[in-house]
C-alpha cells in the first residue's frame, strides 16, 4: 500500500508539473505575441507629436487587423482617443484600467490568467508612448483565446485521465504482486512452521531470482545443513552410546562373575585387572569426546606465532618409550622456520594422534617417518608408517568418529575410534587441510598442511 500512494503521488507531481509547464510555456508565447504587436502601434505612433482620434485611427487602420480581441489608446490624460471594441466603446471616455495607469507611469505591462471556468486565456498588454522619454498616451491590448484556453483545457483533461489509468493498472500490478508476494512468504512461514517441529524434508519450491527466491534458497540450505547436522548428531550419539556400552557390558559382567563365583585371588586378580583395562578404555573415550567438544567450540582469541617444530620434537620425545616397546624406529626430519599461527596445543594433539596411531598400527621392527618442513606459503607435516595400511575402500571414512578399519584390532590397540577425527577437525579450525594415502611400499602416510606465517626479521 505505501508504494502505491508513492507511485500515486509521483503521478499527481507530474500532472501538476506537466500542466504548469506547458500553462506557463503558453503563456510566454502568449506574451511574447501580444507585447511585440503593442509594440509594434507604440513605434507607429512614437512619431507623433501630438495625439488625437483622427490620426491615431488612420496609424491603426494602416496597421490592419492586429489579432488583437481589443485594442485601444489613449492620450496622456487616459481618455481613450481609439477603441477597437462596437459594443461598450470607451472612444471619448477616460479608461480607467489598472494596466493604462502603471503604463502613463511609464511602464510596460503584461498579465495573463487562465480561466478554467470558460476555458479561455485572457492576456493584457499595455505601453507607454513616449515623446522625448515622456509618455504623451498609452496603447492598450487584450486578447481573449479560447482556443490556445482549449488547448490548455484538453492537455489538463487528459494529464488527468492519464494518471487515473496508470493509477488504476498500477493499483491492480500492485494487488496482484502483492497477492503473490503474500502466497510465497505464506509458504515460506508455512515451511518455517514444519521446520521448528523438526520436519526437514518439505523444501521451499519457489522460481525465481529475486529477494524471495533468494531467500527461499537459502531456507533450503539451511534446511539441508540442519537435517545434516541432526543426522550427524543422532550418529554421533548412537555410536558414542555404543562405544561406551561395551566397556561397562564389560565390567559388568567381570563384576557379576566375581561376585556370583567362588574364585581363587589369582582369578580375582586377573578379573580387576580386566575391569581396570576397560574402564581405562571408557576414561580414553570420554578424554577423545571432551577434547572434540573443545575442537567444535573453543575460542580462537589465544592463538600464538608459533615455531612447529620444537611442538613436534616433544611429541617424539614422549612417544620414544612406546615406540621401542616394539623396536620401531622414529625417523625425523624437521626444517626451522615452520612458523604458524595456532595454539600450542593444536599442534600437540595433531602431531601426537598421528604418531601415536602410526606406532599402534605398525609392524615390530618398523619405522615411523615424521618429516616437517616449509612449501612456498605451506608448512607440511607428514607422518607415514611402514604397517599394514589402510584399505583403498576405508580412505574416504578415516576421518569419521568412532570409524575403525578393524575394529577387533583397534579395540586390542586400545583405539577409541576419535583420534583422527581430532585431527581432521583441529587442522580445519587452523585453516588447513589433511589427507591421507596408501603407501607404495606398505603403509600409511598423513599430510598436513597449514599455512605459514612469516616473521619480519629485525634489520
Amino acid at each position: 500500500m505505501t508504494n502505491v500512494l508513492i507511485v500515486a503521488a509521483v503521478l499527481l507531481f507530474l500532472n501538476i508539473y506537466s500542466a504548469n509547464t506547458t500553462r506557463d510555456m503558453m503563456l510566454r508565447t502568449k506574451a511574447a505575441s501580444l507585447q511585440g504587436k503593442t509594440q509594434l502601434v507604440v513605434s507607429s505612433l512614437s512619431g507623433l507629436e501630438n495625439l488625437n482620434t483622427d490620426n491615431v485611427t488612420q496609424v491603426i487602420n494602416l496597421l490592419g487587423d492586429l489579432g488583437a480581441t481589443r485594442v485601444a489608446v489613449t492620450n496622456g490624460e487616459g481618455r481613450a482617443l481609439y477603441d477597437s471594441l462596437t459594443r461598450g466603446s470607451a472612444a471619448g471616455k477616460f479608461l480607467i484600467l489598472p494596466e493604462v495607469v502603471q503604463a502613463l507611469d511609464g511602464n510596460d505591462v503584461f498579465h495573463c490568467v487562465y480561466d478554467s471556468a470558460a476555458g479561455a486565456l485572457e492576456s493584457h498588454a499595455c505601453m507607454p508612448i513616449l515623446y522625448y522619454d515622456s509618455p504623451i498616451g498609452a496603447v492598450y491590448m487584450m486578447e481573449y483565446d479560447t482556443v490556445q484556453g482549449a488547448v490548455i483545457a484538453a492537455l489538463e483533461a487528459n494529464l488527468i485521465r492519464i494518471t487515473v489509468v496508470l493509477g488504476v493498472i498500477i493499483l491492480l500490478f500492485s494487488m496482484v504482486f502483492s497477492l503473490a508476494f503474500s502466497r510465497r512468504m505464506r509458504l515460506i512461514m508455512r515451511s518455517i512452521q514444519l521446520l521448528r517441529e523438526g520436519e526437514y524434508s518439505h523444501p521451499i519450491e519457489l522460481r525465481g531470482h529475486d529477494e524471495v527466491g533468494v531467500l527461499a534458497e537459502e531456507f533450503n540450505k539451511l534446511t539441508v545443513r540442519l537435517q545434516s547436522s541432526e543426522k550427524a548428531q543422532r550418529q554421533f550419539v548412537s555410536d558414542a552410546s555404543h562405544e561406551l556400552k561395551t566397556p561397562l557390558a564389560s565390567i559388568k559382567l567381570l563384576s557379576d562373575s566375581i561376585l556370583q563365583n567362588e574364585m581363587d585371588m589369582d582369578t580375582v586378580r586377573e578379573f580387576v585387572g580386566d575391569i581396570g583395562d576397560e574402564a581405562d578404555r571408557l576414561t580414553r573415550i570420554a578424554q577423545k569426546l571432551l577434547e572434540l567438544s573443545r575442537v567444535d567450540d573453543g575460542p580462537k582469541e589465544d592463538f600464538l606465532v608459533i615455531e612447529a617444530g620444537p611442538v613436534v620434537e616433544k611429541v617424539l620425545h614422549l612417544l620414544a618409550p612406546l615406540a621401542s616397546l616394539r623396536q620401531i624406529q622414529l625417523d625425523a626430519r624437521m626444517e626451522l622456520g615452520c612458523t604458524v599461527v595456532t595454539r600450542e596445543d593444536d599442534i600437540y594433539q595433531i602431531a601426537f594422534n598421528l604418531v601415536e596411531n602410526s606406532i599402534k598400527y605398525n609392524v615390530d621392527g618398523g619405522t615411523v617417518q615424521v618429516r616437517l618442513n616449509r612449501v612456498e606459503d605451506d608448512v607440511v607435516l607428514v607422518v607415514e608408517d611402514t604397517g599394514i595400511g589402510i584399505p583403498e575402500e576405508s580412505l574416504p571414512f578415516i576421518f569419521d568418529r568412532f570409524y575403525r578399519v578393524d575394529k577387533a584390532r583397534s579395540r586390542k590397540a586400545g583405539g577409541s575410534g576419535l583420534g583422527l577425527s581430532i585431527v581432521h577437525d583441529l587442522v580445519l579450525r587452523n585453516y588447513g587441510d589433511v589427507t591421507v594415502e596408501r603407501r607404495e611400499a606398505g603403509g600409511t602416510r598423513f599430510t598436513v598442511v597449514l599455512p605459514y606465517f612469516g616473521l619480519e626479521e629485525e634489520s
